[in-house]
């Protein structure tokens, strides 16, 4: 008998999305942004490109907030979608949504989580690991990149700011902790992983599509 205990959630989500994760950074607009060479526009259309996603994922999960599985990922400190309009704003001005065009990727992306939201909802847990630990991580090394490349001012920079989290970090385990709480409900966590696989390639999908448009 093993002396190991059985990996939680959060860890077999990580183990098995490594290498879509891995993929995500080294393509399109991602990989730009990494390297300092994505526009103010570059960036603005990218922001456009994740805001339906975003506005379906935290309307669904507000739906669902008191579900078994779900009450443990729904957390409001974590939502993006008011941020990014804010910075939108900044980027573009209030007219931004006229100035930016309405890829067809953010869509088929907005429509995968409308899909997972059907019946309970649970494999949305897939979608907010991939997004919201991305942001809560990784995004902080991209706001640093865009303040060094393009140079943007703190307002266009608000999809990186969490101003309801008071310490980064704590909040980063305990967030992370519960998608090992969310497991214990979950009939089926296989599905939740395959859903964060599937919202890796449909990630990757729009930063192709937003660096095909700015080449």
């Amino acid at each position: 008998m093993s002396s190991h205990p059985d990996p939680g959630l959060a860890d077999r989500l990580r183990d098995h999305t490594h290498g879509w994760h891995r993929s995500a950074e080294r393509s399109g607009i991602v990989r730009m942004l990494l390297r300092g060479l994505v526009s103010r526009h570059g960036y603005a259309l990218y922001l456009r490109s994740l805001l339906p996603a975003y506005q379906q994922m935290e309307a669904a999960l507000q739906r669902h907030r008191q579900a078994p599985g779900i009450r443990w990922i729904a957390r409001s400190e974590t939502y993006r979608a008011a941020a990014i309009e804010s910075s939108l704003e900044a980027l573009c001005g209030p007219q931004w949504s006229d100035a930016l065009p309405l890829l067809s990727a953010a869509t088929d992306y907005a429509e995968r989580i409308a899909d997972a939201a059907h019946g309970d909802g649970l494999r949305l847990i897939g979608h907010a690991y991939v997004r919201y630990l991305g942001d809560l991580n990784g995004g902080q090394i991209l706001r640093g990149c865009l303040i060094r490349s393009p140079g943007l001012e703190p307002e266009a920079l608000t999809f990186y700011d969490f101003p309801d989290i008071h310490d980064l970090q704590r909040f980063k385990d305990e967030y992370r902790a519960g998608f090992d709480q969310a497991a214990a409900e979950l009939v089926d966590a296989d599905e939740v992983i395959a859903e964060a696989v599937i919202a890796f390639k449909l990630n990757i999908a729009v930063s192709e599509s937003v660096a095909a448009q700015i080449a």
